[in-house]
């Protein structure tokens, strides 16, 4: 069997583990990925627009998802503090509680966790490649992390109280980015080559987190 099939046969295995019919925990398969989502996102993307262009589907299948997750007590809406007329979307406590304990792709991650650092930096590495590729051929955007955005920009770097600190830019939204947020997913997400050089903020504020 060529290799390349393989791989993605292996894949569609893996890929089993999380898709199911029905439900888990209250939640079917796509109120999950939604929830999920709203987990990681950053405050750009957190809204009904955003998650319906995420999860492929209409703005009434995820208005629909949005009022489950609500009623369920795993959502809240809140005013934007970019545009007062729209509304961001927050995972409550409870949210991240289910999100921790239930989550289905949960023992997948646990999977992935046993491997050796290198070998989930190059599976990471490589899956992201893969939907680059796919990206291209469809002509379109996935979500992907804020840090290798081309709109995010570096402004002042400083330290403070033996704490590392660095202040971003975004230049879409024209709005403040913390160091914390570049770690989080944007659907507005554009890759780039040249991006900030962060890596050694984010090295720093994990040493200080732990210290």
């Amino acid at each position: 069997m060529p290799l390349a099939r393989e791989a993605v046969e292996l894949l569609v295995q893996a890929a089993r583990a999380w898709y199911f019919e029905g439900n888990q925990h209250g939640l079917r398969d796509r109120e999950w990925m939604a929830l999920r989502f709203l987990g990681r996102a950053n405050r750009f993307s957190r809204t009904p627009s955003a998650l319906a262009g995420f999860i492929g589907a209409t703005r009434a299948t995820a208005s629909q998802i949005v009022k489950t997750l609500e009623s369920k007590s795993f959502l809240v809406r809140k005013p934007s503090q970019e545009d007062k007329r729209s509304v961001v979307l927050h995972v409550t406590t409870q949210g991240e509680k289910w999100l921790s304990q239930h989550d289905p792709i949960n023992h997948v991650v646990n999977a992935v966790r046993g491997l050796e650092t290198d070998d989930r930096i190059q599976l990471r590495d490589s899956l992201r490649e893969v939907l680059n590729h796919l990206d291209a051929a469809h002509q379109r955007l996935d979500a992907s992390v804020c840090r290798d955005c081309m709109f995010l920009a570096e402004r002042s770097p400083s330290t403070g109280k033996g704490r590392a600190t660095a202040e971003f830019m975004c230049r879409l939204y024209r709005a403040p980015v913390s160091l914390e947020e570049t770690e989080l997913l944007c659907t507005s997400f554009e890759r780039t080559r040249d991006r900030p050089k962060i890596e050694e903020h984010l090295d720093r504020a994990r040493v200080a987190s732990q210290s």
